[in-house]
Order: C-alpha cells, then structure tokens, then sequence
C-alpha cells in the first residue's frame, strides 16, 4: 500500500481530513489575535510608565477622572464582537465534527485495559489494535469502555472523544488520503496507558475490499510467525515481555511447560492452560497479578489461538 509521509505544520500533524480546516484555522486565529493583544498591552504600558513616571510635575494635584465613555464603549463593544465570532467560528466547526453523514460507516470501538478493539457491524469483522477504513469514506465511530475512562484520539483528524463505561460516545472523520495513522489514549487509565495505541489504515476502496476478504486469519503464515503478529497486533506485549522482565502480566519467556501457582493451586501451563487463560483469563489466575486482562474469546480465531501457544514455546 502507498502511503504518505505528513510532515505536519506548526504545533499540529498534517490533517488528512478537509474537516481539518476549521478547527486549525479557528486556533491560528485566536493565537494570532491574543499576541496582537499582548503586544498592544505592552506597548501601552510603556507609553504609560514614560509618561506619568514620578516627577514634581506629575505629583501635581489634578482631577480625578471618573468614566470615559468613549473608552468604556470600546473595551466593551470590541472584545464582545472578538468573542461573538469566536463563537460562532467555534460553534460552526462543532455541528460539522458532531453530525455525521447519514451515509457513514459505522465502527463499533471498545476500550479496553489496554488495547482498542474495533468491529465491523456490516461486515462481521472484529481486529485489535489495528483498523482499515476506505478513503473518501465517512467513518462515524460509535465507542464503549468495559472498565474505565479512556480517550480516542486521532490527531491527523482532529478528533478525540472520551470512551466511558456504559454510556456510548460517537464521533466522525472523513480522510482525504491514504496512509497509515496514529491513535492514542489521551485518558490515563492504569499502568499500560502509555502503551494503548491502534492504527488507522486508510487504503483505496478496492483495497478495503480485500481486506475484508482476507480478514485477519493470518493465511499461509506459519504459526510461530503469525504468533508473533498476533502478539503485537492484539497489544499482548503491553502486559507480557518475551525478555523476563516483569510486566502487569506474567512474562512469556519460559512460561510454556512450567508450574504456574494460581488462586486455586498449581497447574501446568500446557496447551490447554495457554488456550483457557486466551479465552477466560480469570479462569486460573496467577498470584501476585491482578484480574485486568480481557477476554480474547470471539476475537482470535483459533488458528490464531494455536499460533500465539506455538509463539510461547518459542519463548524459551
């Protein structure tokens, strides 16, 4: 796939969406509006230290001015009309950002301690981490949490959204190009927060139809390989190194064959274990870790399944 590298301007990524457009002129605007202020306010004060500085002259007694008419109109009319067009500039650019095309796709998108995962209603097609969306195509988000706050943001189309527990949020972008994007959580939500990342793809129309076709069982791919892919892709390695270092899950080095000592007493971490701890996590969990990890059932197909057990042997 062709993509394009965006280099970005000022304090924001290159927008890949017209929509863009509003919001970053909107925030040069003001950025620009308040250092004429600024500048301005500086200058009369200068002008006012020089000239009533302290000398016999100025410690004169004179009158005291009461009101100005003329200056009270200004500082009053001047920055309410700044204000009103801030506004309504604002207000304009939100209706547009909020009210998705009646023609959207929809996306189902559930965040989750610490991955994103995404669903295609229309087309039965589930991912993690990872999503693929046509271009020129209205893509309207419709996103949940199963556990705490978190926050969807897609800075190359300036928008982001809190994802909260039992409520839906919505939101909506159009992209313009193709390339492949950066989606964070903006939320803290715990210890892999850092690490919660996706990837937006956004591919030709006849592309995503063959994505579509293809999904994401992996192919030809050899288990341990496709092991790996699924082992980025799904964010495993946000939770569990392949080094021995300690994670907020258990290390996967060595883990294949050895004595795990859970909740309920010793097993084994078999084929079996591996496949149960994939599909009900909190089925045998391991002391001394905490029950974060969501289920995968419905997510991994069971190629995929087999290829992450075939990864951890690999893991020794």
């Amino acid at each position: 796939m062709k993509t394009e590298k965006l280099v970005g301007h000022g304090w924001f990524p290159q927008a890949a969406t017209d929509a863009a457009s509003g919001p970053d002129s909107l925030f040069y605007f003001i950025y620009i509006l308040s250092i004429i202020l600024f500048i301005g306010i500086l200058f009369a004060l200068g002008y006012f230290l020089v000239k009533y500085k302290r000398s016999p002259k100025n410690m004169q007694a004179t009158g005291q001015l009461i009101h100005h008419p003329l200056l009270e109109v200004a500082w009053t009319v001047i920055p309410f009309i700044l204000v009103m067009i801030i506004f309504a500039w604002g207000y304009r650019d939100f209706l547009k950002m909020s009210i998705p095309p009646v023609d959207a796709m929809e996306l189902r998108i559930t965040g989750k301690k610490w991955l994103w995962q995404i669903e295609y209603p229309r087309y039965g097609v589930k991912t993690v981490g990872e999503f693929v969306v046509p271009v020129d195509t209205p893509i309207k988000l419709i996103m949940s949490s199963e556990d705490v706050i978190h926050s969807f943001f897609l800075p190359n189309f300036r928008v982001k959204r809190d994802v909260i527990p039992n409520r839906y949020t919505r939101i909506w972008f159009q992209a313009n190009r193709e390339g492949v994007f950066q989606v964070f959580c903006t939320e803290y939500c715990g210890a892999g927060h850092s690490e919660m990342l996706a990837t937006l793809r956004v591919v030709s129309n006849e592309e995503f139809k063959e994505w579509l076709k293809v999904g994401s069982s992996g192919g030809d791919i050899p288990l341990p390989q496709l092991g790996e892919k699924v082992y980025t892709k799904y964010a495993c390695n946000t939770c569990h190194s392949i080094d021995g270092k300690t994670g907020v899950g258990p290390t996967w080095k060595g883990l294949y064959g050895a004595n795990r000592v859970t909740e309920s007493g010793s097993v084994k971490a078999d084929d079996n274990y591996i496949r149960e701890s994939i599909i009900n996590p909190n089925a045998k969990l391991v002391k001394g870790y905490s029950p974060v990890m969501p289920s995968f059932a419905g997510l991994l197909s069971d190629r995929e399944i087999d290829a992450v057990i075939e990864f951890i042997k690999a893991q020794k």
